[in-house]
């Protein structure tokens, strides 16, 4: 029985989500996100990027020869439709752990910023509370690169999100495992792997036209320059910067 449920696993490692558990792989070993004995708090909103992130690294967890702990947290906000029940049981379907906590704010302080500063908080807090050193978000390619343009179109300057960024002296790290992968690509896997449906809708306040535009701006240009996620991404490592060139 082992046997044929390790031949029916191997069978799963194809095609989309074969090139998902490699490019999320690439981006946890060169980004360092991962390491043996840490504790990892996963941020679940419900939704499949989110759900599709969870599986991956308990996943990686199966697979790889180092102990790392991963823990789910979902944060209800009490604005959406996320069905908390369709939720827990996907967590005990796949044995892991998980807490739930509760955001409420005021209903004039609602937007976008304030209501992620304030999960992020939480998560940061949980993190805390169960000794959990890293705390994984499910940030993809299309939100990085969206990010990058955001902020040279609309504040003149460059910066976006890091894969990998250290907070409180190195005592928690925020890491983004999906960070080399597209939206669409998340999107398939979740579908191959047939995800619940936890009715998980986008929140009604976040109706950025600033990032709509961008995202427009970039599904054009895809049409011509299939690579330009990536192009941009790469733009900013390190590697790729030319200082001598920069005014």
């Amino acid at each position: 029985m082992i046997v044929e449920a390790k031949q029916q696993e191997k069978i799963k490692l194809r095609g989309i989500v074969r090139q998902v558990y490699k490019a999320a792989g690439k981006a946890i070993n060169y980004y360092s996100m991962i390491e043996d004995k840490d504790r990892v708090l996963v941020g679940v909103s419900g939704g499949k990027d989110s759900l599709g992130l969870l599986k991956i690294l308990v996943t990686r967890k199966a697979y790889l020869p180092i102990d790392f702990k991963v823990t789910a947290c979902f944060v209800d906000v009490g604005f959406n439709d996320t069905d908390r029940s369709i939720l827990e049981d996907y967590f005990k379907k796949e044995n892991v752990p998980y807490v739930i906590k509760e955001l409420r704010l005021k209903k004039e302080d609602i937007n976008c910023f304030w209501c992620s500063w304030n999960k992020r908080k939480i998560l940061f807090t949980t993190a805390r509370e169960l000794n959990c050193n890293k705390v994984a978000l499910a940030h993809h390619l299309d939100d990085i690169v969206e990010t990058i343009l955001m902020n040279i179109f609309f504040h003149g300057q460059i910066s976006s999100m890091k894969p990998r960024v250290d907070f409180f002296g190195g005592e928690i790290s925020l890491i983004r495992p999906l960070a080399y992968l597209e939206k669409y690509q998340i999107e398939s896997f979740c579908r191959k792997l047939g995800f619940p449906d936890t009715k998980h809708s986008s929140c009604p306040y976040s109706k950025d036209s600033k990032r709509q535009l961008i995202k427009k701006k970039i599904s054009e240009l895809k049409k011509d320059f299939p690579h330009v996620k990536t192009n941009i991404f790469r733009s900013l490592q390190r590697r790729n910067i030319r200082e001598e060139y920069l005014p």
